[in-house]
């Protein structure tokens, strides 16, 4: 299927009509094969192939009408499709949904996309028709994928090649149980297309405007649903509230600092389950299950957008789950100067505990 789609695309790129100037949108198509990483030894069963499949993308080139699109080089923004055939039966195939971002450096040479996404798993875990694909335990996943590429447009007419590494993850962030996910590393080749025949004309530089260096300070509130690590248990909500400082070091970056409360009703019920299921560990099943924590973080601005990274340590740590080390990653968007939403993942290592949804306010 995957490759008879991108062999299609490929004649008809040869078919289209020839131009030679840059464009306002173009496609791609790229084909890649790669590896799954054993990120978690309770998946070795599970790779028994080398996965493949086809990434379709729709391009829109910015012109730098906006100062953030002359900071960054004048990027790409569009939408992307990942067939992905995971060479085995009991994981099946996945089908994903994608918006990204196109970064370029070496004088437009290198192409580094950055995709957040839905994907669509064919045969997730099923405890009676599918018990042994413990990597999806949901039909529907969060999805990052990152492609670097070294890209050459235009080549002939409006065709182009472009080749080089494309990095993808897929899990439900513990939303339902098991989870321990995949990630997958190939390698690709493809052509991109330019669709119409009108030239990009790019503005005049802006004058650049000042970015404020004062510390802020932020009140963050993340929500949701998630499981214990018990297959079949219930959904528990929880509940975070951080309150951090942030400073902006330049138009790209800023650092964060800040402590953050753990409200996990999962976590309470493990507690009471371990402690009735395994009386030779004698846990005490009245055990506190919140955590309090302090965490490090770093933020890169994109326009209205911003992906953070933190790395945290509980200083209140009752309960001894996945270590005392967590770590988050995500997307802000900003509504206006002070309110902003956020989508993220927290995990321990390798090992997500919940996909948040939350609001903040920045002062």
């Amino acid at each position: 299927m995957y490759r008879l789609l991108f062999f299609g695309f490929i004649t008809s790129f040869f078919l289209g009509s020839s131009q030679t100037k840059s464009s306002t949108t173009f496609l791609d198509v790229n084909y890649f094969k790669g590896n799954i990483p054993i990120h978690n030894v309770d998946i070795l069963h599970l790779v028994q192939g080398h996965p493949e499949g086809v990434i379709i993308g729709w391009n829109h080139r910015t012109n730098g009408k906006k100062e953030w699109e002359q900071r960054y080089n004048y990027p790409d923004y569009g939408a992307s499709f990942m067939f992905q055939d995971l060479k085995n039966e009991v994981l099946g195939n996945t089908l994903g949904f994608y918006g990204h971002f196109n970064f370029y450096f070496l004088k437009r040479r290198l192409m580094l996309r950055v995709g957040q996404g839905i994907v669509v798993a064919t045969n997730p875990y099923d405890k009676t028709s599918n018990p042994k694909n413990i990597a999806f335990g949901s039909k529907l996943l969060g999805s990052p994928y990152f492609m670097i590429n070294y890209k050459k447009p235009n080549l002939l007419g409006p065709i182009g090649i472009q080749s080089g590494l494309v990095l993808a993850h897929a899990s439900n962030g513990n939303f339902s149980a098991p989870n321990t996910s995949v990630n997958t590393i190939a390698l690709n080749i493809g052509l991109n297309y330019d669709l119409d025949a009108k030239e990009i004309r790019y503005e005049e530089p802006l004058e650049i405007s000042a970015v404020s260096k004062a510390v802020k300070y932020n009140i963050v509130f993340r929500t949701g649903l998630h499981q214990t690590d018990i297959v079949g248990s219930k959904r528990y909500p929880f509940y975070t509230v951080a309150a951090y400082a942030d400073k902006q070091l330049n138009f790209f970056s800023g650092l964060q600092f800040g402590i953050e409360a753990f409200l996990s009703y999962a976590l309470k019920e493990e507690i009471n389950f371990r402690s009735l299921a395994y009386p030779e560990e004698q846990l005490n099943p009245d055990t506190d299950f919140k955590r309090l924590g302090g965490f490090l973080g770093y933020e890169l601005f994109i326009n209205q957008w911003s992906f953070i990274a933190q790395a945290g340590y509980y200083l209140y740590y009752p309960y001894d789950f996945e270590g005392r080390i967590y770590n988050r990653l995500g997307l802000k968007y900003y509504f206006n100067e002070k309110l902003f939403g956020v989508f993220s993942v927290k995990s321990h290592f390798a090992n997500a505990e919940s996909l948040e949804f939350g609001i903040g306010i920045r002062l």
